[in-house]
């Protein structure tokens, strides 16, 4: 059952490599249309200083790649905790889960972005990552039987 646990972590990654590929191919068109390259960037700027400068919705797929990188590493973490202590077929289902929701997410986000829906697909996806670390809370705590009887 590890392999089938650590699939949707490795397909979150790949996600995430995905969006910032789709960052690099609006943000960079979008800047060199406003006459702004890399090269001419002042010395610490951000992605976020792009905000305001460049089309909302060029910066939207820029947003969501954040986020991406934000609560999925939670995510990551309680994988790595259940494929170790043992995953079941619940943990991996709700893993399936948690990255389909969060690739709608992303799509919503990226190319409609009205907060509603994205708020609900964000508290779907949290609700299976809080399923999911409470089973790994379980795992890990509930394995020595000696615990309880302490």
């Amino acid at each position: 059952m590890q392999a089938q646990m650590l699939a949707p972590a490795a397909v979150l990654v790949l996600w995430t490599l995905i969006m910032l590929a789709w960052v690099a191919a609006t943000r960079l068109p979008a800047m060199a249309k406003m006459g702004t390259n890399l090269k001419s960037a002042p010395p610490g700027g951000r992605g976020v200083n792009l905000d305001g400068v460049l089309p909302d919705s060029i910066q939207w797929k820029s947003h969501n790649y954040t986020h991406l990188v934000e609560q999925p590493t939670l995510f990551y973490a309680t994988v790595v905790i259940l494929t170790i202590m043992g995953a079941g077929a619940l943990d991996v289902t709700l893993a399936w889960a948690y990255v389909a929701i969060r690739i709608v997410h992303s799509l919503w986000q990226a190319v409609v972005n009205t907060l509603p829906v994205r708020f609900s697909l964000f508290l779907l996806a949290t609700a299976c990552l809080l399923v999911l670390a409470i089973r790994a809370v379980m795992a890990t705590l509930l394995n020595d039987p000696s615990v309880i009887a302490s």
